[in-house]
């Protein structure tokens, strides 16, 4: 059974985020900024520094994607 709540990127978005297409890293960043806030979440608050490390780590590791999996 699909779950309707999480949409998978489709894969020309992914294959254009890892050639580094801007438009296509930020539909990735968009489509985890909610994951991202979550994990940002210190203390009650959304620590602005964190969530620009993890959109920071999240677009380093998209060049380094693997499609040979």
């Amino acid at each position: 059974m699909k779950n309707k709540k999480h949409k998978l990127l489709p894969y020309e978005t992914i294959v254009k985020a890892a050639a580094g297409e801007p438009e296509a890293v930020n539909v990735v960043i968009q489509n985890y900024i909610g994951y991202i806030k979550y994990l940002s979440y210190f203390q009650g608050y959304i620590n602005d520094d964190i969530q620009e490390y993890l959109k920071a780590s999240l677009m380093e590791a998209l060049p380094k994607f693997r499609f040979d999996r």
